[in-house]
């Protein structure tokens, strides 16, 4: 970049993962982008585990992808790992999952940015300009000022973070880089609410250490399922990763450590997040348990490194050594880096709208943890929509707004903008009521048309889409049109049910779950074609039924929000619903079911729980 250049339409501030995705998004737009970060070598840093996707998550990478961005293709350039989460249970719930070799990770993205032409500017940003109100650009620490429409700010945990190990604090956004303290002044000043947040990481522990021959193996998917809807081969070798776990001699050190340990001295006043805890949570919260499974993840095919995903700790150094090698298998284990956890400031997302924009301050547009949600995959999802909307509003165009029965991405939105948070906010599947027509493997259907109008899907994938949307018609019409008597299919040699009724090919695989390529084994009327389309069509048919019912559902509850809830609704235990949803409704004591579903926490299924003990025990609305 010029140095004379410092006007823009967009500038993003922080080169993470949400940044990486708000920049490219922006830019896909046409609009003139500029990216802020500390370093430009550690854009596209795996900064906890170095692994994509997983339950929940994988659907996030899948409708960012959709809407043509980067995370999917690249965490399948760096996968030394697949595994498919969930296997044995219904498409509509798996998690496709990767670990990444984190070196080939930052350097597909880094190749990335270059490829598209963005400047990256190194630096940091310290103040936010404005004009009548309105952004107007961003100052850096050198005092130069970069002008602009909007700003997209994805900060990570670098809004005054506070590292600490043991009783030992030290300032920053992550291990050896600076806190960002200036720009978190300047944000208290919009006055919007702000809270503090927690997160941590294991110990890194050094490969040679380890002693692989008494440690379980878990191998990579012999057939993966890749992250991208364009990726079509494995890139790189595939390595296993190991499994071992805590034992009763782990959890004495770990409580004779709890002294010296910052969540439990009150060092550290920020909420961590409740499905992701550190070892000292799970042996505190979980006393009756003798273990807990430990994967050990290798960082790359050409690292020492190795990640036990796990044992998050933020115990003084030597406990954790000693922690480490009461481990079956790491008994000789040498830690690299100590683990850490790191508390930062956060806004409260009640002070967003869903396009993610700060209405307190016009054109300005937030991201990622600082928007109080924790993971890869959230903050890419969120980095991606606020860069395409931070370039509409640049460009003068409305918002786009994905909402709740569109994508999990709407989902994500929509729960922090309306409920807000306590705690850092992780995608699962059971937060959306449309979780059976929403998969992952539709993602593409329900969203690249939506991307498309929006103006951020190229020409490549453009095609690509519709190349597959023309081939899964051609085999649904086929599989629709080709109709039988159970005598006539009982003839070609299936095992269907001999109850006169004439069904389609179609109807074969939704009610009796057979198999696309059983039929089109029998008969040459079905298309021969891809296995991952023949797939999305078995996976279409089986959940149509469910899909209507979950709708009609959906607007079933949707107009009965006024139900006042019964009595005693927060003691019912044996009811189905999850402790933290009784905590919630003992802590709240929501009156009607809407006021339930406006709370933290509380999910679409024990919204159908609470509003079915409603109807057996209340005549009807308030």
């Amino acid at each position: 970049m010029k140095r004379s250049d410092r006007s823009f339409d967009v500038i993003i501030v922080g080169g993470g993962h949400a940044g990486v995705e708000a920049a490219l998004a922006a830019n896909r737009l046409g609009a003139h982008v500029a990216l802020v970060t500390h370093r430009f070598a550690a854009l596209g840093e795996m900064s906890c585990n170095p692994a994509i996707g997983g339950i929940g998550k994988s659907h996030l990478v899948r409708e960012i992808d959709a809407l043509d961005g980067m995370m999917a293709a690249a965490g399948d350039a760096a996968a030394i790992h697949y595994r498919l989460l969930n296997r044995s249970k219904g498409p509509a719930v798996q998690g496709p999952r990767t670990q990444s070799d984190r070196a080939l990770y930052r350097a597909f993205v880094q190749r990335f940015i270059q490829r598209a032409g963005l400047p990256v500017i190194e630096g940091e940003a310290v103040d936010l300009l404005q004009d009548a109100g309105r952004i107007a650009g961003v100052e850096l620490a050198d005092g130069s000022r970069l002008s602009s429409r909007a700003v997209v700010l994805t900060t990570g945990t670098f809004l005054r973070g506070v590292l600490h190990v043991g009783l030992r604090r030290s300032e920053g956004g992550r291990i050896r880089d600076a806190a960002s303290v200036r720009l978190a002044d300047r944000i208290r000043d919009l006055g919007v609410s702000i809270g503090r947040l927690k997160t941590g990481t294991p110990p890194r522990l050094d490969r040679r250490s380890i002693d692989w021959g008494r440690i379980a193996r878990q191998d990579t998917d012999a057939e993966p399922v890749f992250l991208s809807f364009l990726t079509n081969r494995i890139e790189n070798a595939q390595i296993s990763c190991g499994v071992t776990g805590t034992t009763a001699g782990t959890h004495e050190i770990v409580r004779a450590g709890l002294s010296e340990s910052p969540l439990f001295s009150g060092a550290i006043t920020g909420t961590g997040p409740r499905y992701c805890p550190s070892i000292e949570d799970k042996v505190h919260r979980f006393a009756d348990r003798s273990s807990h499974q430990i994967f050990l993840e290798p960082e790359g095919l050409e690292s020492d490194l190795v990640y036990p995903n796990g044992i998050s700790t933020s115990l003084p150094e030597a406990t954790q050594q000693e922690m480490v090698r009461s481990i079956p298998g790491l008994e000789d284990a040498r830690i690299v880096t100590p683990g850490y956890a790191i508390e930062y400031d956060y806004v409260d997302p009640h002070a967003l709208s869903h396009d993610l924009a700060c209405p307190a301050a016009p054109g300005l547009f937030l991201a990622g943890q600082i928007n109080g949600t924790t993971g890869y995959e959230e903050a890419a999802a969120q980095g991606l929509v606020a860069g395409l909307n931070a370039a509409r509003f640049a460009l003068g165009r409305e918002s786009v707004i994905l909402r709740r029965d569109q994508a999990y991405i709407g989902v994500l939105i929509d729960d922090l903008v309306t409920k807000g948070v306590s705690e850092p906010y992780r995608m699962f599947t059971s937060r959306s009521e449309h979780r059976l027509a929403m998969r992952p493997d539709n993602a593409d259907q329900r969203l690249t048309p939506v991307g498309r109008d929006a103006g951020c899907v190229g020409e490549g994938r453009w095609r690509a889409f519709c190349a597959k949307r023309e081939a899964l018609s051609a085999l649904r019409d086929a599989l629709s049109r080709h109709r039988r008597s159970p005598g006539e299919w009982q003839a070609l040699g299936l095992a269907v049910r001999g109850d006169g009724v004439r069904r389609s090919a179609y109807d074969l695989v939704s009610q009796q779950r057979l198999r696309v390529r059983e039929i089109r084994a029998l008969t040459s009327d079905i298309p021969c074609t891809e296995t991952v389309l023949e797939e999305q069509i078995e996976a279409e048919a089986l959940y149509a039924p469910y899909v209507r019912s979950e709708s009609a559902r959906s607007e079933l509850a949707g107009s009965d929000m006024t139900r006042v809830l019964p009595e005693g609704i927060a003691e019912l235990t044996g009811s189905g619903l999850s402790n933290e949803v009784l905590n919630r409704l003992r802590n709240h004591r929501p009156r009607t079911l809407g006021e339930a579903a406006a709370m933290e926490g509380v999910t679409p299924a024990a919204l159908e729980i609470l509003r079915a003990h409603s109807l057996r025990s209340l005549p009807g609305p308030a």
